[in-house]
């Protein structure tokens, strides 16, 4: 997800959008925790995708 984007996003469909990405952050640590996660980059993906939410609704 591109920061541009992002910025195009009003505040509630940031929220939602935060959301998604944090049940999917929680999935991808459970795969993590029994060994069934084959791509280990996609943890660090959402992490990413995350803070660039958290940055832009703290930027409105």
């Amino acid at each position: 997800m591109k920061a541009s984007e992002l910025k195009e996003m009003s505040i509630p469909e940031l929220q939602k959008e935060l959301l998604g990405l944090l049940r999917a952050q929680f999935g991808l640590r459970m795969q993590h925790a029994t060994q069934q996660l084959g791509n280990t980059n996609q943890l660090r993906n959402i992490r990413r995708d995350i803070a660039r939410v958290r940055t832009v609704m703290g930027q409105k």
